[in-house]
């Protein structure tokens, strides 16, 4: 019988466990170069497009545009760490080299700036 309540407490632990940790979005994609992306209009023109809904999307745009809002409100907070360090790279970037394309997307994804206002005051303190 106490052997039961050990397999039992043990159980409830993992179950405790495994729902507590916070759930992340697919890091199936992490591999991407994104320096690569950034320093190839050719390549990153697709991906600005598929989020602003004026193109076609690669798997891996698709993923990224139906993450981006809920990724801005909750400051990327189910982002793995390579993808809350990538998302300020790109950011930086966009604000940096292609401020056309970042203000196309505050408008679609952000229009009230209520978010993306931290962001902005973040990376641009930043030097890279």
């Amino acid at each position: 019988m106490k052997r039961m309540r050990s397999v039992y407490f043990l159980v409830a632990c993992v179950f405790v466990f495994v729902n507590a940790r916070p759930e992340t979005y697919t890091d199936k994609f992490d591999g991407i170069d994104l320096n690569e992306v950034l320093s190839n209009r050719r390549l990153l023109v697709p991906y600005v497009h598929c989020a602003l809904e004026k193109g076609k999307c690669s798997p891996e745009a698709k993923e990224l545009k139906s993450h981006i809002k809920e990724a801005l409100e909750n400051y990327c907070a189910k982002c793995t760490e390579k993808q809350k360090q990538g998302t300020r790279t790109v950011i930086r970037h966009l604000i940096k080299n292609e401020s056309d394309f970042w203000q196309e997307l505050v408008n679609k994804y952000d229009p009230a700036k209520k978010y993306v206002s931290k962001y902005e005051n973040e990376l641009k303190t930043i030097t890279v």
